[in-house]
């Protein structure tokens, strides 16, 4: 049985969380699979939710690590986020894409589609096909419903430009599963 992540996982630099969550397994309720795709936010970075400081909407992200923060996009998508690194850090780790494993009918049936690989490529999808919401922000991540396992065996990481932001964007800190065919958008070569 693969080993269970614990907050402890999370109490480190958002740059070492983030590619060592490629590979792992993501389990809401039962349902989920292999994370293949993630970017890593750090609170000095202009792009993160907590640059400017701590707000209702981001307050998850300032406490502790190991929690989820959950937050709506455009107002449309809902999107997961691991806290790392120690309380007042305010530094997540967004889950943009998972290879489904566990739950595939329910994940189709949440999505309205039966193409496995775009079930889950794109954070707004992850949440939807989990059925993760806003009622979930600031669950630990090592209880119920949620389950994380750390991965088996050797996984090439690969990293570049983070995806669909403007501030911060070249800054290479989207990894990703290398060769994975459930990625959000392909990584550019480089």
């Amino acid at each position: 049985m693969p080993k269970r992540l614990t907050k402890a996982f999370f109490r480190r630099s958002v740059h070492e969380v983030a590619p060592d969550l490629i590979g792992a397994t993501l389990l809401f309720k039962g349902v989920g699979g292999r994370i293949v795709e993630v970017e890593a936010y750090h609170h000095t970075d202009p792009a993160a939710h907590s640059f400017r400081g701590p707000t209702a909407r981001n307050a998850v992200m300032f406490g502790p690590p190991g929690y989820a923060y959950v937050y709506r996009s455009y107002g449309i998508h809902w999107c997961l986020n691991f806290v790392c690194e120690p309380h007042g850090s305010a530094s997540a780790v967004l889950i943009r894409a998972l290879e489904p494993t566990e739950g595939l009918p329910l994940m189709r049936r949440r999505r309205g589609l039966s193409d496995v690989r775009l079930l889950c490529a794109g954070p707004g999808r992850v949440c939807q096909a989990l059925g993760i919401t806003a009622a979930h922000n600031g669950l630990a991540l090592d209880e119920p419903p949620f389950a994380l396992f750390a991965r088996a065996g050797a996984v090439e990481v690969i990293a570049g430009p983070r995806i669909g932001i403007t501030k911060a964007a070249e800054k290479p800190w989207r990894y990703g599963f290398k060769g994975s065919a459930f990625l959000s958008k392909p990584f550019r070569p480089g």
